[in-house]
């Protein structure tokens, strides 16, 4: 018995209405499937061994901002220029309402806003890749699992088909074994 579900005929069956929709990519992806190329691949890793300094620097700051860490740093020194200023323990450097500081935190939003969105558009772009790679290797997947359901119905068939057969020849030699049994009470 020999299984005659190939790779690319189980590709062309499910997606022969299909595969002028396909894009580049997934053709791709289905010609991996039928030679068994590898579709999962390190997204992250890939993303990152491209990654400029100025973009790892731009990471590495929304990460710190971003941070708990960092909220609690910032509002004790807030809180303490605060103090500082109100009860003048130290000569007031910024009096109420303290322009100083409110053009200090202007200036630390003016940067930090676009740093952030900078590595915040990377992040979405990173995403966006993990996504698609996803994507193929479902859909590798998907087409894995309809050649199995192939190979499986084919084993059935042709296991259903042996079994006919066995049956058949059984009934052919209950048949001789019968005519054998019933000829020699007829001749009595």
């Amino acid at each position: 018995m020999q299984m005659t579900v190939t790779r690319r005929e189980t590709a062309r069956k499910f997606l022969a209405k299909e595969l002028d929709k396909l894009t580049g990519e997934e053709r791709e992806v289905v010609e991996r499937f039928i030679n068994r190329g590898r579709i999962g691949r390190n997204v992250e890793k890939e993303f990152d061994d491209q990654l400029t300094l100025g973009e790892r620097i731009a990471d590495r700051v929304a990460e710190t901002m971003g941070s708990w860490k960092f909220i609690i740093i910032q509002s004790a020194f807030l809180a303490a220029w605060v103090v500082l200023n109100v009860t003048a323990y130290i000569r007031q450097w910024d009096p109420y309402p303290f322009i100083l500081l409110n053009l200090a935190l202007s200036f630390e939003a003016a940067y930090a806003a676009p740093i952030i969105m900078m590595s915040q558009n990377r992040q979405a772009e990173k995403d966006r890749l993990e996504s698609r790679n996803d994507y193929e290797v479902n859909m590798k997947a998907e087409l894995e699992i309809l050649q199995l359901h192939e190979k499986f119905n084919e084993l059935r068939d042709s296991h259903w088909s042996e079994l006919v057969r066995m049956q058949q020849r059984q009934l052919e030699m209950l048949e001789r074994l019968e005519a054998v049994v019933c000829k020699p009470a007829q001749a009595q």
